[in-house]
């Protein structure tokens, strides 16, 4: 993460640094970042006192179609600008943008004359959970990796294929290939450096099954800083990929002929001195406060659902026999589970949670992941399903993740654990939200649909 630093030393630095401008920037709903360059001058006032930014970044999607049924913001209300908090502990300088300096921000709004974390906000849903584990007396620590396919494609040419037939970065299916790696070296390596640089550290890049896809792993820290380094990794990637002619994506399945793009999230629990998930005398080493993490996580899952796969194209990725968990089933190194326990030491003894899309915002996956958990650790929940073994062995009879957003979006408004947990203002609205992507799906005439009926019909 960052380095830890004072106010004065980060306004130092920002004081201290070549060029005029300042790049901010917020997470929309669909974990997009909105930002703007502004003024040295502007950015030392927003430092003290915040800075106004439209609110219609919650009221609409993410092609900016304003949405029409929902409540907290949208023309009924005129959409003005939100108060809007730079965090100055995220400072870091883009490496490929001149070294400009840049910093995440958080809105927050007034109730009763004072100020509140705005509850649309991904980050301060997040930061809401972790304000309750804190309660607890631990600390969630945490890494996403994704999978992301590579086009040798701009914006340009891609508007004039109209949405068809990317051409992929390299051809064949080649996981874990150095000769594939290899063929992109100077992307690779720019993506490795300059994230690494711009306070965004890999642990690991490689290529996996299916032409030009990659994974990488990002370094574990504490929760929040996890959401910051995966959601500018997305935003990173893009704009690196970019100088090489490159265009990553991060959709869950782009093509039915291979596998899905995951967004996997590990976890731990600290309470400052150790691994609480760690038992040596435990089942597969896991502790009673692992059981219990995990537990909540198996009853939530489907509850929690549009959190981790909140588009209309996630559930085209959950396919049996393609990788991706289907099911809230749990085994111990067991890739084919929603759930994979990862035994190690007391230091890498963790949970994996293989259910999410690289499509996911990743603050509100982080978010449903701990809430899930922690509800856990709370009622005490008993780890009572036995681990499955292979494909799915011992999980026959658990029921199957629905496929549609609309049937998991009417699950997440209806339950009293996601209210508990986000909110009710977030849940409605995310809920609308969810319910408007639906019906833009609804309405659209599809090229699959013309190429079933149009002639033989």
């Amino acid at each position: 993460m960052p380095a830890s630093r004072s106010t004065k030393d980060v306004l130092e630095a920002v004081r201290a640094s070549p060029g005029q401008r300042v790049k901010l920037a917020v997470v929309d709903i669909d974990g997009i970042l909105r930002g703007k360059y502004v003024h040295k001058d502007k950015f030392f006032s927003a430092a003290d006192g915040g800075f106004g930014f439209c609110d219609v970044v919650y009221g609409w999607d993410c092609h900016d179609q304003c949405y029409d049924n929902t409540t907290s913001t949208g023309w009924h209300k005129g959409y003005p600008d939100a108060l809007a908090r730079i965090d100055l502990a995220t400072h870091r300088n883009v490496p490929w943008d001149d070294g400009v300096d840049f910093f995440l921000a958080s809105f927050v709004r007034e109730e009763n004359g004072r100020e509140v974390p705005h509850p649309l906000d991904p980050r301060q849903v997040l930061a809401r959970v972790l304000k309750r584990a804190e309660k607890l007396g631990v600390q969630p620590m945490c890494s996403l990796e994704f999978e992301f396919f590579n086009f040798a494609e701009t914006p340009a040419s891609w508007a004039e294929k109209k949405g068809v037939g990317p051409e992929p970065l390299t051809p064949g299916m080649f996981g874990y290939s150095l000769l594939r790696a290899n063929h992109a070296r100077d992307y690779m390596k720019a993506l490795f450096a300059e994230l690494g640089a711009f306070g965004v550290p890999l642990e690991g890049l490689h290529t996996e099954t299916g032409p030009g896809v990659y994974e990488a792993a990002i370094v574990y820290s504490g929760a929040m800083e996890a959401g910051d380094r995966a959601a500018l990794f997305k935003t990173g990637a893009k704009e690196i990929g970019a100088r090489f002619g490159v265009m990553p994506s991060f959709m869950a399945k782009w093509s039915q002929q291979y596998p899905g793009c995951s967004g996997h999230v590990h976890q731990s629990l600290s309470d400052g001195k150790r691994n609480v998930f760690f038992d040596p005398k435990g089942r597969f080493a896991m502790s009673k406060a692992f059981e219990r993490y995990l537990a909540g996580q198996l009853a939530t899952l489907l509850e929690f659902a549009p959190m981790f796969w909140p588009t209309i194209n996630s559930y085209k990725r959950l396919v049996d026999g393609f990788w991706a968990p289907v099911k809230p089933t749990w085994g111990v190194d067991n890739r084919t589970a929603s759930f994979r326990v990862i035994p190690g030491s007391a230091k890498s003894h963790r949970l994996e949670t293989r259910c999410p899309g690289a499509d996911c915002n990743p603050y509100l996956a982080l978010a449903a992941c701990i809430a899930a958990g922690l509800h856990g650790i709370e009622k005490n929940l008993k780890l009572a399903a036995a681990p499955i073994q292979g494909t799915n062995v011992g999980g026959e009879a658990v029921p199957r993740a629905p496929r549609t957003l609309i049937e998991t979006s009417r699950a997440f408004r209806a339950s009293e654990r996601a209210r508990d947990w986000f909110g009710d203002e977030f849940v409605d609205h995310f809920a609308a939200t969810r319910e408007w992507e639906w019906r833009q799906w609804q309405d659209a005439v599809t090229d699959w649909e013309l190429k079933r009926y149009f002639e033989i019909i």
